[in-house]
C-alpha cells in the first residue's frame, strides 16, 4: 500500500519533461525517460543479484538508499520546473483519480490517445505477468537465461529511446513514429507467442525494443492537448489510467496462460497470452488512427472563413 502511495516518481518526471521542454521536443524528452527506464532494468537485477547473493534483504536496503539519494537530489539539486505565475492552484476535486481522468475527455485526440494508452498498459502486462513461467514452460530455460532476456530488454529500451526516439522524431514526426511503434509491437507480441524456440523468442526481443518507440511520442501529443497548468494532472491522469490497466493484465494473462496449459493444453498454445496481447495492440491502432485523422478531416471541411 506504501509503495502504491509513493508510486507517482513517474508521473512527476514526465511532468517535468513536459513543463522545461518544447512541445516538438517533448517525445525526445520522454525517450530519455524510457531510456533511463531501460539502463535501470539492465542494472537493477545485477545489482540484486549481486547483492541479494549476500544477504536477501540487502538488496531492498540498496534500493532504499538510492530512493533517498534521488529524493535529496530533486530536493536540494533540480530546480523548480514552473514559476509559480504558471502553476494550477490546488483543488480536491482534482486531486483524485476522477477527478484526474476528467482531463482525459477535454478533446477527442487527448480521450482516444488515452484509451491507446490504457490498451497498450494492459497488453503489455502479458510479459511481466507471464514471461518468466512461459520461458520455463516451453522452452526450458533456467534462471541465468531469463536474466540475459531480461537484460536485452533493457538494453534496447535504452538504445531505441535514447538513441532512435529523437532522431526519428525530428525526421518524420510524432504521428508516424507512434504508429511504426505500435505496429512493431503488434509484430512482437506475435512471435512471442508462436516462436517454436527460444532462439527465435530471444531474436523478437529487438523487434519489442523498437516497439518503444510508440510511446514518447504519444505522449508528447498528448501534452501539447493541454495547459501548461495542467501537464502534472495529464501525468496523474495518465499513471491512474496506468494503475488500472496494472491491475486488469496480470488477472486477464494469467488466467489465458494457465487455461492454454491445462483444460485447453489440446490447442498446444502456451502463446495465447502474446496473441491476445497483439489482438490487442492492433485495437490500440485503429483507435489511435481514427482519433488522429478524423480532427483533420473535419476541419478540411468547414469553410475557409470557419478555418481561418
Amino acid at each position: 500500500m506504501i509503495s502504491g502511495i509513493t508510486s507517482a516518481s513517474f508521473s512527476t518526471a514526465s511532468a517535468y519533461v513536459a513543463d522545461v521542454t518544447a512541445p516538438e521536443k517533448r517525445a525526445g524528452g520522454f525517450g530519455m525517460l524510457s531510456a533511463a527506464f531501460g539502463l535501470g532494468f539492465v542494472l537493477g537485477p545485477a545489482l540484486g543479484g549481486v547483492f541479494g547473493a549476500i544477504d536477501p534483504r540487502l538488496p531492498f536496503w540498496l534500493a532504499a538508499g538510492l530512493s533517498l539519494l534521488n529524493a535529496m537530489y530533486g530536493l536540494f539539486v533540480l530546480p523548480e520546473s514552473l514559476p509559480r505565475d504558471r502553476r494550477a492552484a490546488f483543488a480536491w476535486r482534482h486531486a483524485n483519480p476522477i477527478g484526474s481522468i476528467a482531463l482525459l475527455r477535454s478533446n477527442i485526440e487527448l480521450l482516444g490517445l488515452s484509451v491507446v494508452n490504457f490498451i497498450g498498459y494492459v497488453a503489455h502486462e502479458a510479459l511481466p505477468t507471464t514471461f518468466v513461467l512461459y520461458a520455463m514452460y516451453r522452452y526450458h530455460w533456467n534462471a541465468r537465461m531469463i536474466g540475459f532476456a531480461i537484460a536485452t530488454v533493457g538494453v534496447c529500451s535504452t538504445l531505441v529511446g535514447a538513441g532512435l526516439v529523437p532522431r526519428l522524431v525530428a525526421k518524420f514526426g510524432e504521428h508516424r513514429v507512434m504508429f511504426t511503434g505500435l505496429w512493431f509491437n503488434a509484430l512482437a507480441f506475435i512471435t512471442y507467442g508462436l516462436a517454436p524456440t527460444g532462439l527465435i523468442f530471444w531474436a523478437a526481443i529487438p523487434i519489442g525494443g523498437i516497439g518503444g518507440l510508440s510511446g514518447p511520442p504519444m505522449q508528447g501529443l498528448m501534452t501539447r492537448q493541454v495547459k501548461p497548468t495542467e501537464q502534472g494532472q495529464l501525468q496523474g491522469a495518465l499513471g491512474s489510467v496506468r494503475g488500472v490497466a496494472f491491475m486488469i493484465g496480470p488477472m486477464l494473462f494469467s488466467a489465458v496462460f494457465a487455461g492454454f496449459i491445462g483444460p485447453y493444453r489440446g490447442w498446444h498454445l502456451p502463446g495465447a497470452p502474446y496473441l491476445l496481447a497483439a489482438v490487442l495492440t492492433i485495437i490500440s491502432v485503429v483507435v489511435a488512427w481514427r482519433v488522429t485523422t478524423v480532427q483533420p478531416i473535419a476541419l478540411a471541411a468547414q469553410p475557409a472563413e470557419t478555418v481561418e
